[in-house]
């Protein structure tokens, strides 16, 4: 059986009220909205990471299919012009000659083709160019936004550790003079009852499980010295009696 002061265990509820608001304090900084926030915006980045690779790799293939389609180009302008320098030294037979006019018409026709393909693959790659510039500018946007809101809770964060700490200190006055033997009883109590050692009797109600004593309960309560620490049958916590306690 623990024993201690009625003002020893008092003081139990000090300790209490400052370990629930550590508590508080806690989910709040688990529950800032900036973490979800977060969240999101980096699975949105990741979505436009996505579109940004693949804009870049249409980028790079209409890239290469340029470079292939001017090379295609002036390969044949350069045939052509071989050609054309041919004809007009007249070098060869009438057949030949007439041969290399027909050719001229070929590569012409085929140099047109070339050339539109060209240009297709030009507007695809500044096509493509616009779009990874568009998701550029979504990333560096969505960047910010992370920025923006991690500052905000890392802010948030900074200011409920500062209380957090302000409150350490005042539960570590409260506790200090408090017997070890009970101190040790409360924790183990908070441990295992969601973080809840000790609760007031009120007005024959215990305050931490919130249920009204039944009559035998409240007699044995009643009947024990001032210095026995008593728990609540429903719940286990410390029970501490208070003027209000309405025995």
């Amino acid at each position: 059986m623990v024993t201690a002061a009625a003002q020893d265990q008092w003081r139990l509820l000090d300790v209490q009220a400052h370990d629930i608001r550590l508590t508080q304090i806690a989910h709040r900084q688990r529950s800032l909205p900036e973490h979800a926030k977060i969240v999101e915006l980096e699975k949105k980045l990741q979505g436009v990471d996505d579109e940004l690779v693949v804009a870049r790799t249409a980028l790079t293939d209409a890239g290469r299919e340029l470079t292939k389609a001017e090379a295609d180009v002036e390969q044949v302008r350069q045939r052509a012009a071989r050609n054309q320098a041919r004809l007009d030294a007249g070098q060869g037979s009438a057949k030949d000659l007439q041969a290399i006019q027909h050719e001229l018409e070929s590569l012409a026709t085929r140099q047109s083709v070339l050339e539109d393909t060209e240009l297709e693959v030009m507007e695809r790659q500044e096509a493509a160019q616009a779009l990874v510039e568009a998701a550029t500018a979504r990333r560096d946007a969505v960047t910010a936004e992370i920025a923006e809101a991690a500052q905000a809770r890392d802010k948030q964060i900074a200011a409920l550790d500062e209380e957090a700490e302000s409150v350490r200190r005042e539960r570590d006055t409260s506790a200090g003079g408090i017997p070890k033997e009970l101190l040790a009883l409360y924790e183990r109590i908070r441990e295992s009852n969601h973080g809840v050692g000790a609760a007031k009797l009120y007005q024959r109600r215990c305050e931490g499980c919130r249920m009204t004593l039944p009559p035998n309960d409240l007699a044995r309560i009643r009947s024990a010295p001032e210095n026995q620490v008593v728990r609540c049958e429903e719940c286990s916590r410390i029970l501490v009696r208070t003027a209000e306690s309405g025995l």
